[in-house]
């Protein structure tokens, strides 16, 4: 393929996987970088927005989807990078080179496993920033981690665990998940079951926890956070940072009330471009000293329909990683 010439995923139809094409390399403009992709990762946001039903609106197609990735700058720098991809008009990651704006590019120490920081990327970024910004956890207090299947749920486990929460208990479907979990650095991993309602999920996570918890930290709203808000101590609180099992919650007036609860919506949206810089490099360091893992798959770029509709579907294991070029 000519230097001039690159592989991209274009997305041409809502609802449907993106094609390989070749496609003119990007010309950097003023205040971009550019970047030779390595790897970049199919994400729940990446197929909301291709799907044209997402609160963005349809996106402006065609396009190359992909909101982050990783590659390498010109001197061969490894960095992370941010794009808008679905979100306004313009390409993605997910194509053999980019060009970003400077202000959404984090350049990583040397050593960093890219693949690896690919699949933790923003989803590792909004489980740190709320445990510490909008979750401000103390040494010593006890956290439950909704949704610990997820990447957003792995990372929480573990930044956790460093930012020294005593005991860290999980909440999964799966049995898989919940033995993960405990790899992870999780205390006691707490089965999500069908049928579950409020009290019951509650009494389970009383027995698995050491007296009432401080912290909750929820990517999926429901039944599971209305169960949670119930074991929170005085003055606990729960953070929000999704809905995946149910756009509404249960929640009764008087468990918020009876324990002057806080219930904290967060959204990546919210962070400064120098806060999620901060992040990234708090998570590709701890990624970088093997303390910092999740689940994902590394699928070679040019099975980017099949691997695309594989994680639409859930038949993934866990978060498929396009890989480029060798990290």
């Amino acid at each position: 393929m000519s230097p001039t010439r690159i592989p991209a995923a274009v997305l041409r139809v809502c609802g449907e996987p993106p094609s390989l094409e070749e496609r003119a390399a990007p010309a950097p403009a003023v205040r971009e970088l550019p970047i030779t992709v390595v790897a970049a990762p199919i994400t729940p946001l990446d197929l909301l927005c291709a799907s044209g039903t997402s609160y963005f609106g349809t996106p402006a197609l065609p396009y190359v989807p992909g909101v982050q990735g990783v590659g390498r700058l010109p001197d061969g720098t490894g960095a992370w990078f941010a794009t808008a991809a679905g979100m306004r008009p313009g390409d993605g990651s997910m194509a053999g080179a980019v060009a970003v704006p400077a202000d959404d590019v984090v350049t990583l120490p040397p050593g960093v496993p890219l693949e690896l920081v690919a699949a933790l990327g923003l989803s590792a970024v909004a489980a740190h920033a709320a445990l510490t910004r909008a979750g401000n956890l103390a040494d010593g207090e006890q956290v439950v981690v909704l949704g610990a299947g997820g990447v957003v749920g792995q990372a929480a486990v573990q930044l956790a665990r460093l930012g020294g929460a005593r005991r860290v208990i999980a909440v999964a479907r799966s049995a898989g998940a919940r033995e993960r979990a405990l790899r992870l650095g999780a205390d006691a991993a707490v089965p999500l079951l069908d049928g579950d309602d409020p009290p019951t999920l509650a009494a389970r996570l009383r027995e698995a926890a050491d007296g009432p918890v401080d912290l909750v930290i929820d990517p999926v709203f429901g039944v599971p956070a209305a169960a949670a808000l119930r074991v929170l101590r005085p003055g606990g609180r729960l953070v929000n940072l999704g809905g995946s099992a149910a756009p509404t919650a249960p929640i009764d007036s008087a468990t918020l009330r009876s324990g002057s609860l806080r219930v904290v919506g967060y959204t990546n949206n919210s962070l400064t471009v120098a806060q999620r810089a901060a992040s990234v490099a708090v998570v590709a360091g701890h990624a970088a000293a093997g303390r910092l893992t999740a689940e994902h798959e590394v699928v070679p770029f040019t099975s980017v329909a099949e691997a695309w509709s594989r994680q639409a579907a859930g038949r993934a294991e866990g978060r498929i990683v396009l890989a480029l070029e060798a990290g």
